[in-house]
């Protein structure tokens, strides 16, 4: 039964799982290597729940008592009591990779270590590890407070046990799940809007309609709540990049080859809704 969960990585997701597991009573560690980043990540936590407050969905009694079950550290070590460990850094397979040689080395024996990876596949991540059996993936969605799936992405070796273990910490802190069978790159959401994203950009990038009118075609047209730019802008267009980037890769399928435009704007800097700047002007 999952009791103790460490996050690690406290950026955009990482703060946001932190976030929906406090408030859902779990006690959380929250790992980052600096500082300024823990601050940053608690800083957007503790801005979220006001915002929840304000809205009357949380009250401030449960807001406070959510914000103190996390606990935020520098140190890996800080995982080793965690009954599930989410990590949550940059999605690159040697990056991701490190964090799980380390947390294999760190964490209890019957720990479930889970990656929020969005493409890369949960195979080559637990490869690194002497407990493959125990790696799963847990790809939750941006704004993490706000959207309600969790993709549940079992890898080759990935046992029952830890796929329902990640299934009820998920569904503990509200989240609808699917299940990936087989993890392909990308499993089933980063291909899809992947494929639509990639589209997108090389229309913009030809000239044949605007960004906005190629948004609004999605939204009118296909019920989309949002459009394929604006989600990129979102999520960020060097994730995407990233994430489409994985998918060419391990299929070498030019659906998923990215624009050249796409790759100037993350030269550029123009990251989206982060950075001020994507597809649209953000500030």
């Amino acid at each position: 039964m999952v009791q103790r969960v460490a996050v690690v990585g406290a950026g955009l997701m990482g703060g946001g799982i932190a976030q929906v597991a406090a408030q859902a009573g779990y006690d959380v560690v929250l790992r980052d290597v600096t500082p300024d980043a823990l601050e940053r990540g608690l800083g957007a936590v503790r801005g979220s729940y006001a915002k929840f407050v304000e809205k009357g969905r949380l009250s401030q009694d449960d807001a406070d008592a959510a914000l103190a079950r996390i606990t935020t550290t520098t140190e890996l070590d800080a995982a080793a009591d965690a009954d599930l460990v989410v990590e949550a850094v940059f999605e690159k397979l040697e990056v991701k990779a490190e964090v799980f040689r380390e947390l294999d080395r760190i964490c209890k024996d019957d720990a479930v270590l889970a990656s929020n990876t969005s493409a890369i596949p949960i195979t080559s991540i637990a490869a690194v590890t002497r407990r493959p059996e125990s790696v799963v993936g847990t790809h939750f969605f941006s704004p993490v407070p706000l959207m309600k799936l969790c993709e549940l992405v079992r890898g080759y070796k990935t046992s029952d046990a830890a796929l329902a273990a990640a299934r009820e910490f998920a569904e503990g802190v509200g989240k609808t799940c699917i299940v990936v069978n087989r993890d392909v790159a990308g499993f089933v959401t980063t291909r899809l809007i992947s494929a639509l994203a990639m589209e997108a950009v090389a229309l913009l990038e030809s000239g044949v309609a605007s960004a906005e009118d190629i948004d609004t075609a999605c939204r009118l047209g296909f019920g989309h709540a949002m459009g394929p730019l604006e989600t990129i802008d979102l999520t960020g267009v060097d994730i995407m990049l990233n994430a489409a980037t994985n998918i060419y890769t391990d299929t070498q399928d030019e659906k998923f080859a990215a624009p050249e435009l796409l790759r100037r704007m993350v030269a550029a800097g123009d990251l989206g809704r982060k950075t001020g700047r994507g597809f649209y002007p953000h500030g």
